[in-house]
């Protein structure tokens, strides 16, 4: 018999990519974790004044992966605005933040539920990243989850909190993994309810 691929979903085609939106806070690390994640090691970058779009390739375990299609966006105050026509008909959101900055982490919080009450966003999974784990000071996991109230988003929207480290790479592989699960999940539940239509 061999070695057998598990097969794909009816509900995934084969090779597409996952349209997927990296938003957070300016200097949360968004660029150096799209780029850790492309090249596998660390790059300092730049502020991003506009955007970025890189395929990346993520391991599933296995032979198998999928690609997701990264829109990374600029978060100084006057590139939010545009963070929606990025989501529109995104299959996953992103939300970076940095955890050695607790004094930001109210203004994170709101643009956070900004997102998530938007109504072309219901229901979209999101994946928060607490990045810079690596820094002395950086909050735990939990500490960030409570500052930016994930347990208050509405129950339409899965999210999932990961810690990880754009200088290392940790817990990137995991947080992607999870996102992956979640619009997994959302696709197979939306296809559902057209078919009971």
């Amino acid at each position: 018999m061999g070695n057998q691929l598990a097969p794909v979903p009816p509900f995934m085609p084969h090779l597409q990519a996952l349209h997927v939106v990296v938003v957070g806070l300016d200097a949360a690390g968004k660029t150096s974790l799209l780029y850790r994640l492309k090249f596998q090691e660390f790059v300092k970058s730049a502020p991003t004044k506009g955007f970025n779009m890189e395929k990346i390739r993520v391991p599933l375990g296995g032979s198998r992966a999928i690609t997701f299609q990264v829109w990374d966006v600029g978060g100084q105050e006057k590139l939010r605005p545009l963070w929606k026509s990025y989501m529109r008909r995104t299959d996953g959101v992103v939300f970076v933040v940095d955890s050695s900055e607790a004094e930001r982490l109210e203004e994170a919080r709101v643009e956070l539920h900004k997102i998530v009450r938007s109504s072309e966003n219901q229901g979209v999974p999101m994946l928060v990243l607490a990045n810079k784990q690596d820094v002395v000071q950086a909050l735990s996991v939990a500490e960030v989850e409570k500052f930016l109230g994930l347990p208050e988003l509405c129950t339409s929207t899965s999210n999932h909190i990961q810690g990880c480290s754009a200088v290392s790479g940790q817990g990137l592989q995991q947080g992607l993994e999870k996102l992956y699960e979640m619009i997994l999940k959302r696709k197979k539940a939306l296809r559902t309810s057209k078919k009971k239509r």
